[in-house]
């Protein structure tokens, strides 16, 4: 017998020991149904022991029990309930870039497109949310896979994106059919789960519509919410726990949309019985409860509810972050400030600011964190990747070892193996080489993200602090309609509204600062300052403007000025005492509104004292003008962000389409102006984008 062929029965063994364990692999990737082992993933998540739920789904996704897709979709998942959502977000974009081959994949795009969806909306980026949302819909509706709550939280967020953007019709159809599929769950769930989920719904949809000030259409959810919540409570296995707390937000939720439509009283009584529940007596509820007292002007006790934060924060495992800041501490801060607590309002400043440094630290430290995490388990599934090649290459090893042993001869087998070891040592180089870019490119990527959303959020934190420096609320005196309103076309911006009511006598002002940005907004701080204080001291306008101008020209190196429109209206006998520097003519009636009989409203413009603009010449004296009787005259003050307008073919809007628009549609209050113009100047824009801050203040005495 030959030297080799001595050894044939050693090798022949060796290839049957390789056959099985091939085998033994190939049944451990059929040992779990792709539903078992998300079954396993799901229950690792339930004691939130998210290590082992990411070492899980490494395994599974190693073995082939579970798609890459779908493992990309749980490792999301572990990171969102982690609280780091920017690795969640990583893993969810991976599997909105995935390939659907199998069902598994079909569920996992669906789910994945849900929450990062709601991440998106979360964050403010509307956009981005609908442009995940929208295809995962049409998807859904196309292959048929997922669920009824699946349709119903994706046309959720679809339409709260939608009412963000001013897309209020297709809003409303969004969170109709959204209904639709929460009702369907419902009626098919003999738990009392499919009203919890539907309530989480309806509630979504109700606070979306307060926060963008469409009180009446939150006021109709809200009492959807409510029904459901009735119905919830009689099946046998509701928690009454759930029931009060959720009961409790209705009724917040209904105070403030009551508050917004003008119904005081009902709101009040809404609030009452927020109280009289258990949930008003939690941590939790005393802040939320504020979001009713701010909008009734209910100063003191939001800032007495306030003292009660820390606990709050502590109870939740919240620690203070910009967000924080943002949902809380800066309210808390307005709070006070509103309520005349100086010393409390002071000491929440000083506090802010703290906070604010020290979350910006934690936040850049929180993204070199989550960057470092991703990193890592992009190396962890490079290493999953170079396995699962191995296995591949393993398996067709042995059985080419055992075929040739059979068929030709030894050497065959060696010639394989040179092979082989050649194209291990290509893709070892490979992987190499792409290591090194990819650790270029994150490093590329931390930096630049760091920088991108500090700015951002100090951005954000700037134009709340600037918004919290004009009035919130027009003052309640009976014969007077008052609103105002500004739109900002950077983050910040110059334009201002004030007034100041003291007895009869009402001081307002509309202003525009030249230029944008953060210069305009520091310059209309400072306007709006002077224009506040000279108010209070009971001047005439002439005289706040000769004095703001003499304030602002000093040490102006930068030539910035302001246009602003100042008045001082007595609200007994309608005589208005104004002083107009270099602003926009605003509109006014030539008669009464009651006179008014064929519906042509009879408006023009105000003729004025060619006044020049305050803070560009000292020494200067303003003229100050009078109307003697402007009862019953509706007015409409403006800034050229609405003139001057611009659509796509960059046409502007126009003064003469503005007198237009006023003279004939019938408008009953000076909410509606606001509104009606606003939508006016949107349509008009068709999607243009917005190329100056626009502000609109309307009045009218009876």
């Amino acid at each position: 017998m030959g030297k080799h062929t001595r050894f044939l029965p050693f090798t022949l063994l060796a290839a049957v020991f390789a056959l099985t364990f091939s085998c033994k692999e190939d049944k451990l990737a059929q040992d779990f149904t792709s539903g078992q082992a998300d079954s396993l993933i799901f229950e690792a998540g339930v004691q939130k022991d998210y290590e082992h739920m990411v070492s899980l789904v490494d395994s599974l996704e190693r073995v082939g029990s579970i798609s890459v897709m779908n493992a990309d979709r749980w490792r999301g998942t572990a990171y969102y309930r982690q609280g780091q959502y920017r690795s969640a977000e990583f893993y969810y974009k991976k599997v909105m870039d995935g390939a659907i081959e199998t069902t598994q994949d079909s569920l996992a795009y669906v789910k994945s497109a849900r929450r990062l969806s709601e991440l998106l909306l979360i964050k403010g980026d509307y956009e981005g949310s609908l442009r995940v949302a929208m295809p995962a819909v049409q998807k859904l509706q196309e292959s048929g896979y997922g669920s009824d709550i699946d349709y119903a939280i994706l046309l959720n967020n679809i339409g709260c994106c939608q009412l963000y953007l001013g897309y209020d019709e297709e809003a409303k159809e969004s969170f109709a059919t959204a209904r639709g599929h929460y009702k369907n769950r419902w009626q098919t769930d003999s738990t009392s789960r499919g009203y919890q989920e539907a309530v989480l719904g309806t509630v979504y949809t109700s606070q979306a519509y307060i926060n963008t000030r469409h009180f009446a259409e939150a006021a109709q959810w809200i009492d959807r919410t409510d029904s459901l919540l009735t119905l919830y409570h009689e099946m046998p296995d509701a928690r009454l726990e759930y029931f009060d707390e959720y009961r409790g937000r209705v009724y917040i939720m209904k105070a403030v949309a009551l508050q917004g439509l003008g119904n005081l009283a009902d709101a009040a009584k809404a609030y009452q019985s927020f109280q009289a529940t258990d949930f008003s007596k939690t941590s939790s509820a005393l802040i939320y409860a504020n979001d009713y007292l701010m909008a009734a002007g209910r100063y003191k006790e939001a800032a007495d509810n306030y003292q009660n934060l820390d606990k709050m924060l502590a109870e939740h495992g919240m620690r203070e972050s910009l967000d924080i800041i943002q949902l809380f501490l800066l309210p808390k801060f307005r709070a006070n400030a509103w309520a005349l607590r100086r010393d409390s309002a002071v000491a929440v400043g000083m506090h802010l600011c703290d906070a604010l440094d020290s979350a910006i630290v934690k936040n850049k430290s929180n993204d070199a964190a989550e960057l470092a995490t991703i990193y890592e388990t992009q190396q962890k599934e490079a290493q999953i990747a170079m396995q699962q090649a191995n296995m591949a290459r393993q398996r067709m090893f042995s059985s080419l070892v055992a075929l040739a042993l059979v068929i030709i001869s030894f050497s065959i087998i060696i010639f394989f193996r040179i092979r082989a070891a050649k194209r291990l040592k290509n893709a070892h180089r490979q992987l190499e080489e792409a290591h090194e870019k990819l650790q270029v490119a994150y490093d590329q990527l931390e930096e630049t993200t760091a920088a991108k959303e500090r700015i951002e959020s100090e951005l954000r934190i700037a134009r709340d602090i600037q918004m919290s420096m004009v009035p919130q609320h027009a003052p309640e005196r009976q014969g007077l309609d008052l609103h105002a309103s500004m739109i900002t076309a950077k983050e910040v911006g110059g334009d201002l509204y004030g007034y100041l009511l003291e007895g009869d006598s009402l001081y307002f002002c509309i202003g525009d600062v030249s230029g944008k940005g953060v210069p305009a907004s520091l310059f209309m701080a400072q306007a709006t300052r002077l224009f506040r204080t000279m108010a209070s001291q009971h001047m005439m306008p002439a005289e706040i403007a000769t004095r703001m101008n003499a304030a602002l020209t000093e040490n102006n190196e930068q030539g910035m000025f302001v246009t602003m429109f100042m008045g001082l209206l007595n609200l007994k006998t309608g005589k208005l005492n104004f002083c107009n520097a270099g602003h926009n003519p605003p509109l006014v009636m030539d008669s009464p509104l009651s006179a008014v009989t064929d519906r042509n409203y009879p408006f023009r413009y105000l003729e004025m004292e060619p006044n020049a603009p305050i803070g560009l010449w000292p020494e200067l004296e303003f003229v100050g003008e009078e109307i003697e009787n402007l009862k019953g005259r509706p007015m409409v003050f403006y800034t050229d962000g609405l003139t001057e307008a611009e659509n796509k073919q960059q046409e502007q809007f126009g003064e003469e389409r503005l007198q237009d628009l006023l003279c004939h549609n019938v408008l009953t209050s000076a909410r509606d102006v606001d509104a009606f113009l606003k939508r006016e100047v949107e349509k008009f824009r068709d999607g243009a984008e917005i190329n100056d801050d626009m502000t609109l203040l309307c009045m009218l005495i009876e």
